[in-house]
């Protein structure tokens, strides 16, 4: 068995090249696309499958990426060549967009541009100027499988004013996440609903459910490895064979391949600026 942090691999290909090998020896794999097991995105997709906003209509997605401001840590140092697959692309959207699919359905076609505006980035301590290929702007609009307009921009580094920040509109109400961190898929979401002729947005607490085995993790969701917890948690239960007959299990490496394929996708739609369908993405 094979556990493998996202991405898969450095590029499309290497992740195709895993997934087969994997098919080929017949080897059990999980991907760490961990927001997909977070509880309160578990219960956003149960919200909006039950009917809490109605038909959907639209969704908004702002984040910043912590990685590709405009300094950099040695350690990170990698961060900024775009070949290394490590990028704003890569990592903070496409965790993103993963779980943006998962509570909404695939993308039907995409529009995007992603843009290097700091080819030049400062070290933290030491000040030496480095030169980064890797993007620090990306802005993708497209429609989902289900007629959804959709739009998510990601700022590299960090905001003063939004982290992250998604809404989710339909006819009868909307919902809105939000976070404090630029990497929200470690932990730390929190939830907000307004359904009819309602005011203002109230809290939605997510039912003790949703944590699973987990309890010891409810008042624990804002550290870096709550996610990875629950995803671990539903991977034990894959593997004995204890899942529920209606949860689904952790992404595979054929899941991270259509990712990876998705993310390709949204390169080509920058570099030509045309639209780009997405067929048989899957989920």
């Amino acid at each position: 068995m094979v556990f493998s942090e996202w991405p898969l691999g450095a590029d499309l290909a290497q992740a195709e090249e895993l997934a087969d090998l994997a098919h080929r020896r017949d080897v059990l794999t999980a991907v760490g696309l961990q927001a997909r097991s977070a509880p309160p995105l578990r219960y956003l997709r149960d919200l909006v499958a039950d009917g809490y906003v109605g038909r959907v209509l639209s969704t908004s997605m702002l984040g910043s990426g912590g990685i590709g401001g405009a300094t950099y840590d040695g350690n990170y140092a990698y961060v900024l060549d775009v070949t290394s697959g490590a990028t704003l692309l890569s990592i903070p959207f496409g965790h993103s967009v993963d779980a943006l699919t998962m509570v909404l359905g695939e993308f039907r076609e995409v529009s995007a541009l992603i843009e290097n505006l700091r080819p030049e980035v400062v070290h933290v301590t030491s000040g030496a100027v480095a030169a980064k290929t890797a993007e620090d702007q990306i802005a993708v609009t497209g429609v989902l499988e289900s007629g959804v307009v959709a739009a998510m921009h990601f700022r590299g580094g960090t905001s003063r004013a939004t982290a992250f920040h998604w809404e989710i509109n339909g006819t009868d109400g909307d919902v809105v996440v939000k976070a404090d961190q630029a990497q929200w898929w470690y932990g730390g979401l929190r939830l907000y609903g307004a359904q009819g002729e309602e005011g203002a947005l109230v809290e939605l607490p997510v039912p003790a459910r949703y944590q699973r085995s987990l309890v010891q993790w409810a008042e624990r969701s804002a550290e870096p490895a709550c996610n990875v917890a629950h995803e671990y948690a539903l991977l034990r239960d894959q593997i004995t064979g204890n899942l529920a007959p209606d949860t689904d299990g952790v992404p595979d490496f054929r899941h991270a391949v259509r990712r990876h394929g998705m993310l390709e996708k949204i390169r080509e739609a920058a570099r030509t600026g045309r639209k780009v369908a997405l067929a048989e993405q899957g989920s």
